[in-house]
């Protein structure tokens, strides 16, 4: 196991800032582009609009007699071959950056205190400049947690291959990589990096050739069936949802959008996406054998267990972790414990002792209204 440690409106501005993002540029806009994306999910409302996670029309049957001791109920998971106290991730969020150091090693030591899996942001920034490694190590403060580091897989059609792979994961001492998916948001970002085209290979090719587990991510829009079925093919080792319904990096790039007509098409997309639950459900029908994260607007450790019901290995969060890691290390502490006692609330009043009872825990959908 690796344990090393507003301009003026009109297309010719936008064109003009892709074509123009030369090595240099990218070099000094990837943590800058950090650092708004940080100030914006904290500051604004960029929640998805029209929308929604679908985990609220699911309920549980609740049981009245359990039959159990509040006091046996173990939410402990294994993921990936290794334990976890509790099935949660602290989704890949940010790095790169100071701020997003701060965030990262708040967020780790909660991880590591309560038994809970990690991921740390898009490592991008350090590939470009190796200077900016020590923003995402937290080895230190978490050296037993299940940790992902993370690259955008469409950096492997722009110069990155296996070498940059393995980059990112020695550089955090990682037990895995997540490959994220985000089509739309490159699509958005005057930045971005927009072509898709033959990537199931090359995702394929760096599953092979990695000497860690490869997870594929996407970042709020989700996974469908056909694909969660070409990216089992292709050798992932699990598949996280990433689906619609919470924060929406449409309205997240609306706010960086550098002309009028950038926001414009930006706010369009909004409701854009497979709900996370639909896409979870969608995901396991393609990929029948292959573990699931739920991740994508859950918010409370009730989602936890409908996501673990469904059939997901890990449930995902990202905002509330975000804000209150900003906040402080023990509001950090107190948001992931909060929800792994919300999940064993509901497993208890449901008859489950342990994750294995609670996938055969009985959920009802409640009729579109």
């Amino acid at each position: 196991m690796n344990r090393a440690a507003g301009p003026s409106d009109g297309g010719a501005s936008d064109a003009g800032a892709r074509s123009g993002d030369d090595e240099s540029a990218r070099t000094g806009a990837t943590p800058r582009r950090k650092t708004e994306h940080i100030r914006i999910n904290l500051e604004e409302d960029v929640r998805a609009k029209g929308v929604s996670t679908g985990f609220a029309r699911l309920r549980f049957i609740h049981a009245a007699l359990p039959d159990l001791d509040f006091a046996a109920v173990n939410p402990a998971a294994t993921f990936l071959g290794r334990p976890l106290r509790a099935p949660l991730l602290v989704s890949c969020m940010t790095g790169g950056v100071e701020q997003g150091l701060e965030i990262n090693r708040r967020l780790a030591r909660a991880a590591q205190a309560l038994g809970c899996a990690m991921g740390v942001g898009s490592q991008r920034a350090a590939v470009e400049n190796p200077v900016l490694a020590r923003f995402y190590q937290v080895r230190d403060v978490a050296p037993d947690v299940l940790l992902l580091a993370n690259l955008g897989a469409v950096q492997l059609n722009y110069g990155y291959g296996p070498d940059e792979c393995r980059r990112v994961v020695d550089m955090i001492g990682a037990d895995a990589l997540a490959l994220h998916l985000n089509p739309l948001q490159e699509a958005l970002q005057p930045e971005g990096n927009v072509n898709f085209s033959g990537l199931l290979g090359k995702i394929a090719r760096v599953c092979r050739v990695l000497d860690v587990p490869v997870v594929v991510k996407e970042v709020g829009w989700g996974i469908s069936e056909p694909v969660a079925r070409q990216l089992a093919d292709a050798g992932v080792a699990a598949i996280d949802v990433g689906g619609a319904g919470g924060t929406s990096w449409s309205e997240v790039e609306a706010h960086r959008a550098p002309t009028t007509r950038r926001r414009r098409v930006s706010r369009t997309f909004a409701g854009w996406g497979i709900p996370t639950v639909d896409s979870l459900r969608a995901a396991r029908r393609g990929a029948p054998h292959l573990p699931l994260i739920a991740s994508g607007g859950l918010r409370d450790g009730i989602d936890a267990a409908k996501a673990v019901a469904l059939g997901a290995g890990l449930a995902g969060y990202a905002s509330p972790l975000l804000k209150a890691a900003a906040e402080s290390e023990e509001a950090a502490h107190e948001a992931l414990a909060a929800l792994i006692e919300e999940l064993r609330v509901a497993m208890f009043c449901v008859g489950a002792g342990d994750l294995a009872a609670l996938t055969r825990a009985e959920l009802v959908e409640d009729a579109p209204g």
